[in-house]
């Protein structure tokens, strides 16, 4: 038996059908048509699972279940996506619709944070332990928790806002309308806006070089790139990013202990250059002062695929 899994983001719907050895068998990728029904969507989607399947040399009898994963507020008793604002897609009932088009198959609903997350437990960094945390890094800070060996969504079904813990009280309004939230302060957007900052205010800094002048060439890479080169300026902004986001995992490790701690998104690509000195300073603020296990994600884009197939093992 086989599920397909599928990814939907602001700007593509990704799927795969993926076997019991977490495996893409086959995959498709199509934009997002913006601007367009959650109806219309949702018909798209069936549409590419029928032709998953057909690539895959699979019929509709092979298909154990459908997973879908969003960026948002899910209800995933009731089926539906709350609110997905990059999407447009308000209190839809995603599930139900897809149910139409399968009607004999399961289909299961996530945000696509936890979908990582279950991925990575299933077909990445967290195989093999019980307790492990996900933190996702790139707009924005996304995160999932894996307690005893399983997804967990909240005690009460909400999920978990790992980038929406508070860090500073005299933070940067976040887009949640909260002041301080670790995503104001750990994701690739903190980097970009410091390095415009350093285009605007050092004129002779490897990131005004490199940019050309121009805030609109800057990003994440281009920051930690330059830090890497020995820059002052870059390397001052990378040193204050690897401060707060220590704090933040430490802050996750003094509440869960964890196993493992994943980073994905593409800050995480920075590698051992971010790595070494972010497992350094964990250490030394959390309570337990012990070396925690802080590793890249696995699964890079195919883990929202892999994760929404994986859904109907968290149930």
């Amino acid at each position: 038996m086989v599920q397909i899994g599928f990814d939907v983001g602001g700007s593509k719907i990704a799927a795969g059908v993926v076997n019991e050895r977490h495996k893409i068998l086959a995959r498709k990728e199509i934009p997002f048509p913006t601007g367009t029904s959650y109806k219309i969507v949702a018909e798209i989607m069936a549409v590419m699972g029928e032709e998953l399947l057909k690539s895959a040399k699979l019929d509709l009898s092979s298909l154990q279940s459908i997973g879908i994963s969003v960026p948002g507020d899910i209800d995933e008793a009731g089926g539906t996506v709350l609110n997905a604002h990059n999407l447009q897609f308000h209190n839809v009932p995603l599930q139900k619709e897809m149910k139409d088009y399968f009607k004999e198959i399961p289909v299961f609903l996530s945000n696509d944070a936890n979908a990582a997350a279950l991925a990575e437990l299933y077909a990445g960094a967290f195989r093999g332990v019980k307790t492990a945390v996900l933190l996702t890094l790139g707009t924005g800070v996304g995160g999932g928790l894996i307690l005893d060996g399983k997804l967990f969504n909240g005690g009460q079904g909400h999920g978990v806002e790992l980038g929406h813990m508070m860090l500073s009280h005299n933070g940067s309004i976040c887009s949640c309308g909260n002041k301080g939230c670790v995503e104001t302060l750990c994701s690739a957007s903190w980097l970009i806006r410091e390095g415009r900052k350093a285009v605007i205010e050092y004129p002779n800094s490897l990131i005004f070089l490199k940019a050309e002048g121009s805030i609109e060439k800057i990003n994440a890479r281009l920051v930690i790139d330059c830090a890497r080169d020995g820059d002052a300026v870059a390397m001052d902004i990378f040193t204050r990013y690897v401060d707060q986001l220590s704090s933040a995992i430490a802050s996750c490790a003094n509440l869960l202990d964890p196993e493992v701690i994943a980073l994905g998104g593409g800050v995480s690509r920075a590698g051992e250059f971010l790595f070494a000195p972010l497992r350094k300073q964990v250490e030394e603020k959390s309570y337990f002062h012990v070396p925690y296990r802080i590793v890249p994600a696995e699964l890079g884009n195919d883990a929202g695929i892999i994760g929404a197939a994986m859904l109907i093992n968290n149930k």
